[in-house]
């Protein structure tokens, strides 16, 4: 991702502009590209297979592959951890035991929302792909630059929490406070 190997980030950069082009600008399918990956293999091994004895040589051997119980129980064991943990971590931003975290999730989502309505899901993940793949030798090279942009910018969003809060949330009536007897 921090472009070490120009060649092989190069590479991965046009497989993805091919992709995105692929499903977003020419509307091929996924199922339908899947059809003729399979379609022109089973054309290839049928040629080969046939054609092998013509030029004496060996017909293809297909490897046949064995997944173990204990590697797809390992496998499906920590899918299931991770998708727990991922679950409890949005049940207790959904909870709201994090006030920030909830806001800084629905604002995320919010604006999520807002971008997937003006273009496709390739799109997005093409961008998204594009901004792994740029951003870190960008940050790389000028961290210090971002890194006071990023202050500055906190600062300026804890100063317009600190209005927001005493211009509006503190106008908000409020009910007695109860005081807990011991």
């Amino acid at each position: 991702l921090l472009w070490r190997n120009k060649n092989l980030s190069a590479g991965i950069l046009v497989g993805a502009s091919l992709v995105w082009f692929l499903f977003d600008v020419a509307e091929y399918n996924v199922v339908t590209l899947l059809c003729h990956i399979a379609l022109l293999g089973m054309l290839l091994l049928f040629i080969w297979s046939n054609a092998a004895h013509v030029f004496e040589r060996q017909p293809p051997q297909i490897p046949e592959v064995i997944v173990s119980d204990q590697a797809f129980r390992e496998i499906a064991q920590t899918t299931h951890d991770k998708l727990a943990h991922f679950v409890s971590i949005l049940y207790d931003i959904a909870c709201g035991k994090d006030l920030k975290k909830f806001l800084m999730v629905i604002g995320s989502l919010w604006v999520l929302a807002v971008v997937g309505d003006t273009c496709s899901f390739t799109t997005m993940l093409y961008v998204g792909f594009l901004c792994a793949l740029i951003l870190p030798p960008l940050y790389e090279r000028y961290d210090t630059e971002v890194d006071h942009l990023v202050a500055k910018g906190g600062e300026d969003l804890k100063k317009l929490f600190k209005r927001l809060d005493s211009n509006v949330f503190n106008k908000i009536p409020r009910g007695p406070v109860k005081t807990k007897v011991h």
